[in-house]
């Protein structure tokens, strides 16, 4: 049973996450490679606001989500005055510098030891510690997030998100301020990933700088990608896959010598079939060319 509720909350934070990075992707055209910069600076926010500053978690919640606006202020910039792929390269820079922060300034971040002993969340007296609760919690959450995103791609402002990503020039000779549309997507997305780590963070009560590496945003990207640009269904389908598959590749009869290399190559063996015969992902109406 615990096996099954860990599940369930790693599904939770990958939903937040795939969200988050198809709003920059899927609605405005943002291939950004930073975004588990943005999930490690919040799941460190939180962590050093509730270990060392002793704050509640509501707190450090709305703390952790404050500091990645301000960091997001470069990938900003970035996006204003750079398209495509060398906005790509400019985010990719950006991940690197954030990594090489969290990696090396020991004296705040305790470097590649992480940060240990993190309280679980109290939420109005209530803790949620244990396994079960913490699921409702993260549900909660994710619910949340899920109907802000969906309420925003209901209103005219989804519209101008795609308009940015299909025709710049279209826009601009609209009256639309461009710049604004992109700051406002970077803004949503970077704040909404510094929540899928702030429940990273109080689930495992420990965190290290390998869990916000350039290998976790290319991950984070190929889940949105499989699951399809643009949609929420494919955000929400695409990150049930990536959580999932893994888990069910562990029923097959394997030795265990070769099991974990194996499932890892049944698992890449299946994302290479999916690129091949579904281009726009499972749900996608955009793809990257």
């Amino acid at each position: 049973m615990n096996y099954l509720l860990h599940i369930l909350i790693m599904c939770e934070i990958y939903i937040i996450l795939a969200l988050a990075m198809n709003l920059l992707a899927g609605y405005s055209g943002l291939l950004s490679l930073t975004q588990a910069a943005f999930y490690g600076i919040g799941a460190y926010s939180a962590a050093l606001l509730l270990t060392e500053y002793k704050v509640t978690f509501f707190l450090a919640f709305l703390g952790a989500v404050g500091i990645n606006l301000i960091a997001c202020l470069p990938v900003i910039w970035f996006a204003i005055r750079l398209r495509e792929l060398f906005f790509a390269i400019a985010t990719l820079a950006w991940q690197i510098i954030v990594f090489a922060v969290l990696y090396n300034w020991t004296s705040f971040t305790n470097g590649p030891y992480g940060i240990t002993g993190i309280p679980k969340p109290k939420v109005f007296g209530l803790s949620f510690s244990s396994l079960d609760s913490f699921v409702i919690l993260g549900g909660i959450i994710t619910v949340l997030v899920l109907l802000f995103f969906i309420g925003l791609h209901r209103i005219p402002l989804s519209r101008y998100f795609q308009g940015v990503r299909d025709d710049q020039l279209a826009m601009m000779s609209l009256g639309k301020k461009i710049t604004y549309f992109k700051t406002l997507s970077v803004v949503i997305s970077s704040g909404v990933s510094a929540i899928a780590g702030v429940l990273f963070a109080t689930y495992f009560s420990y965190i290290d700088p390998t869990s916000f590496t350039l290998d976790e945003s290319i991950l984070i990207i190929s889940i949105v990608l499989i699951g399809g640009l643009g949609t929420i269904k494919g955000s929400i389908s695409g990150a049930l896959f990536y959580v999932l598959l893994p888990e069910l590749l562990r029923f097959i009869n394997i030795p265990d010598a070769v099991a974990a290399n194996l499932r890892m190559m049944i698992y890449a063996s299946v994302l290479i079939l999916v690129v091949m015969y579904r281009p726009y992902g499972f749900f996608g109406k955009y793809r990257f060319e």
